[in-house]
């Protein structure tokens, strides 16, 4: 499988928004509070101010990483491509760039807390919701990169 990795375009926004909009309606204990239009006019926001790279296959975005400097704001992929490594593969790219990344996620999103340790994640902190839209308990990790020996 060819992935190919590019800057988003603005004409992206429908399918980025489209993948976050699977991953919310996919999802039994993430509330619905978007409908899909707004989650492409947030999808196109990140866009506009220079946050995302898309992951395409065969000329189809399959996947996102949304990053300000060193906090990844959002890194999805499109469920039928779940599995194929694009997650990590866009992972590996911010990785590449950076000597330090952070991000959060759902207390109940085990399966992102998994995909993060093995990514070689640290824990710092936990909190409980007030500081996220959806008010869901949250982790707080970081990835710094190791120095060369």
């Amino acid at each position: 499988m060819n992935v190919t990795f590019r800057p988003a375009r603005s004409t992206d926004a429908g399918v980025t928004g489209a993948i976050l909009a699977q991953f919310q309606d996919q999802t039994v204990w993430m509330p619905k509070l978007y409908s899909g239009a707004e989650i492409i006019a947030f999808c196109g926001e990140m866009i506009d101010w220079g946050w995302v790279s898309v992951a395409v296959i065969g000329g189809d975005v399959v996947g996102f990483i949304a990053r300000d400097g060193e906090e990844i704001r959002a890194l999805y992929v499109a469920s039928q491509n779940r599995g194929d490594k694009v997650g990590l593969r866009l992972l590996n790219r911010a990785r590449a760039s950076s000597s330090r990344l952070e991000l959060r996620v759902f207390a109940a999103n085990t399966g992102a807390q998994r995909f993060y340790v093995r990514a070689e994640f640290t824990e710092t902190g936990r909190g409980d919701g007030a500081d996220n839209d959806e008010n869901l308990p949250d982790i707080h990790y970081v990835w710094q990169r190791r120095a060369a020996i």
